[in-house]
């Protein structure tokens, strides 16, 4: 039976297809300490992230829980959107703005029936653009590619290239993001093929100092000369 969710990321006057956009930083998996990982995402968030999302594979729910609360209140004070990683029960109970979806976890409407209309829901496609339709058809708000260059988090992930994500572009209406390997350096011309999010790990949770790593991203989503063509 679905629940009455309060999640309501439209709350804000930016539009959600504008929200959608920018640096997304998910979570470092070594960050296990729920008062060090609320410090490294604040200075993620003080950086210029828009989108955090908490991805902890533990089976440790009185932790994972006590996390996720730490870092609602964090995106509520940034502004941001939380993104819960695979566990719709752990987004509804903390009131994040949304949930990510992988292969193995709910389907979308499962997802929806749980966390009600205005939660955002995002999909992994991979490299895979059939799937990407199928989750736009089945009404995700965002659907994610990669790896795109090779991934410290996931070094076995299939790997996706540019051209994915200039037909997803052209083809769905739909918010895209880039996933794997992706830094400062090299993330240019995933957002020239048609990202408009950069989903982040390493170049910013690994980092000496991590606001100043998130900062390094701003520019390329201000730059207004970057290629429209595709």
């Amino acid at each position: 039976m679905a629940t009455t969710n309060t999640m309501n990321p439209s709350s804000c006057t930016e539009p959600l297809s504008c929200r959608l956009a920018g640096l997304y930083a998910i979570t470092d998996a070594s960050h296990t300490d729920p008062e060090t990982l609320a410090r490294a995402v604040e200075l993620a968030l003080r950086g210029g992230a828009r989108l955090i999302q908490y991805r902890d594979k533990t089976r440790q729910p009185a932790r994972r829980a006590r996390c996720a609360k730490m870092l609602r209140a964090l995106t509520h004070r940034h502004r941001a959107l939380l993104i819960i990683n695979d566990d719709c029960r752990l987004a509804d109970a903390v009131q994040a703005d949304g949930v990510h979806l992988g292969r193995d976890d709910a389907c979308i409407a499962e997802a929806r029936a749980l966390l009600g209309p205005a939660a955002i829901i995002g999909v992994s496609c991979y490299n895979r653009y059939q799937l990407a339709r199928q989750a736009a058809a089945a009404g995700a708000d965002y659907v994610a590619f990669g790896r795109f260059h090779p991934s410290r988090t996931k070094p076995d992930a299939v790997q996706a290239d540019r051209e994915l994500l200039r037909r997803a572009k052209r083809e769905l209406n739909i918010p895209l993001v880039a996933i794997g390997g992706i830094t400062a350096a090299n993330a240019r011309p995933l957002i020239d093929a048609g990202a408009d999010m950069l989903a982040v790990v390493g170049d910013l949770f690994s980092q000496p100092d991590i606001e100043a790593a998130a900062r390094q991203y701003q520019p390329l989503f201000n730059d207004d000369t970057r290629d429209t063509a595709r």
